[in-house]
């Protein structure tokens, strides 16, 4: 997803460590050590980060999102689990082999992945992944109408060949590790709350969507990796049942649950916002567990 803050550089030793928290290691004489120590990669864009606006309405980095929940979760099963986040808000498919917006040794996001994965082979159990929100073109960042036709005949061409390269890079510097990329909701749906014009808006915005994330999809299985359906989590293409709260009145259930869980219905100066909150983000994390075959609950 897009961003509005300046890109954040990620030190080199920040790969090594990088972990939601201090390292410690135990003393060489020490009579127990820990657990040793393996790593949780998550890549992508600002959902990846974990961006929320503050009070401001500036979107900044937080601890609050889908990678650090669902690390949450996994740490709990293995106390040696590390998290690395290495998401750039405002990347693309594009600037995540080339780099160009946030700063990373080696230049791009996917060359700091590579990396690292080589230096940590067979410490990697799982790599996330997002990416592709934020391609021109795209179908999920709010398509002005003129673009609403072209977006899924003009991204997916060169989309398919960055995420294709992509997975394929990953694949080989992974050894053993277990990949799972995620599909999108849809911030458009909000639109719905501005008459006829934004229903319909809403109801196009989604049918592109589903087109979209089915590309994302098949990219990422013929990759090998599994698929984190946030897309369904969301309820995006759910417009028959209605959804009523105090608090947004009256909605189809997929306009509610983008209500619900992103801060695109917020008031001013946090939204409206695309980025999930932090409810959203424990969504976003459930639908990876269910991708690695666990219960959420």
């Amino acid at each position: 997803m897009r961003h509005i803050w300046p890109a954040i550089a990620l030190a080199l030793a920040a790969l090594v460590t990088g972990c939601s928290g201090p390292a410690t290691t135990a003393p060489p004489h020490a009579a127990h050590r820990g657990p040793p120590a393996s790593y949780y990669l998550s890549l992508g864009d600002s959902l990846a980060q974990g961006v929320q606006p503050n009070s401001a309405g500036d979107s900044v980095p937080t601890r609050d999102g889908y990678a650090d929940q669902l690390y949450s979760a996994l740490h709990r099963h293995n106390l040696g689990l590390r998290l690395v986040k290495l998401g750039c808000p405002g990347e693309t498919t594009a600037t995540m082999i080339k780099g160009g917006i946030c700063s990373y040794a080696g230049g791009s996001q996917l060359a700091a992945a590579v990396t690292f994965l080589r230096a940590h082979q067979g410490r990697v159990p799982l790599i996330t992944i997002d990416i592709g929100g934020n391609d021109p073109g795209s179908c999920i960042t709010r398509p002005s109408v003129g673009k609403l036709a072209s977006c899924i005949a003009t991204f997916m061409p060169q989309a398919t060949a960055n995420l294709t390269k992509i997975t394929a890079t990953l694949r080989d510097a992974a050894g053993g590790a277990r990949i799972i990329g995620m599909n999108y909701y849809l911030p458009a749906l909000a639109d719905w709350r501005n008459g006829q014009v934004g229903q319909a808006l809403a109801r196009v915005s989604a049918r592109l969507a589903a087109a979209y994330n089915g590309f994302l999809v098949n990219v990422y299985k013929n990759s090998g990796a599994a698929i984190a359906d946030v897309f369904g989590a969301f309820h995006t293409a759910d417009f028959g049942r209605q959804v009523t709260s105090a608090r947004f009145g009256a909605l189809p259930r997929n306009v509610a649950a983008i209500c619900r869980w992103t801060w695109e219905c917020a008031p001013p100066p946090r939204g409206p916002n695309q980025h999930a909150n932090q409810a959203g983000y424990g969504v976003i994390a459930r639908a990876f567990l269910v991708a690695r075959g666990e219960d959420p609950r």
